[in-house]
């Protein structure tokens, strides 16, 4: 085979850019939000100053960590943050993903006491003192594939692809695992300061929030305040890269 002309070899190149642009952009894409009711009372600035310095600091862990939680200010004024991006990010593109997120807050969720913006490859939480604290198991958010799946032999490789997560976020790894298992790609991970059992109950909790939400859908995103996994099945094998579940029919 001669070598490759300059038109066909730019076509090449061309292609392998946007697909490598286009699963940035995935990571760095709105997934939900969630925003307290109340604002910030704060004529001499406090809060906004202790806001503004919380988020310069996890954006500057970002760099190393793909998972950091700190406190800015004095109480009562004080608020407490934290990122987490996706195992599998490198430190560059989860710095990337994180440094998304304070212009999400901010445009979504105003001067909110309390918000979490949830991106494709990280997510960013912050809250005042004393805000009313929810379990690490309710249920924020969830994606549920349009497509549905027939047969028995479906719902037999998903539960072994549950079991699988269930296994993987427990073995001291950091609490994420991701793994193709006979055409389904699950994904599970939880918050990183989430003990190892705490861990595994979260996930457990996932799972059948997945099962009792989306049923036979091919794919879904089940997003706990703690922890969050996701599925995505296809019968003609799974790609190589991180597949996000398709063709969302419903979110909480």
């Amino acid at each position: 085979m001669g070598p490759l002309s300059q038109p066909l070899l730019l076509l090449i190149l061309t292609a392998l850019l946007s697909t490598i642009a286009a699963a940035a952009a995935d990571n760095t894409n709105l997934v939900f939000k969630g925003c307290a009711d109340q604002n910030f009372q704060d004529s001499g600035g406090t809060y906004k100053q202790a806001l503004t310095n919380l988020l310069d600091t996890l954006i500057t862990q970002s760099s190393a960590a793909k998972f950091f939680k700190t406190t800015s200010g004095s109480p009562p004024s004080s608020i407490t943050g934290l990122f987490q991006c996706r195992g599998d990010l490198s430190n560059e593109d989860c710095s990337r993903c994180v440094k998304r997120t304070p212009d999400f807050a901010q445009k979504l969720c105003g001067g909110a006491i309390a918000a979490r913006v949830q991106l494709g490859g990280c997510y960013l939480r912050y809250e005042i003192a004393g805000f009313r604290q929810v379990s690490g198991t309710e249920l924020l958010y969830k994606v549920c594939g349009s497509t549905r799946a027939s047969g028995a032999g479906f719902g037999d490789r998903l539960e072994l692809g549950f079991e699988e997560i269930v296994k993987g976020v427990g073995s001291g790894n950091g609490g994420y695992y991701a793994a193709v298992y006979q055409s389904v790609y699950v994904l599970g991970q939880c918050e990183g300061d989430l003990g190892g059992g705490d861990c595994v109950n979260c996930v457990k909790n996932a799972i059948d929030r997945a099962k009792s939400e989306c049923g036979s859908s091919i794919a879904a995103q089940i997003y706990l305040q703690r922890c969050y996994i996701s599925y995505s099945y296809n019968p003609r094998g799974v790609p190589a890269d991180n597949q996000q579940p398709i063709s969302p029919s419903s979110g909480k």
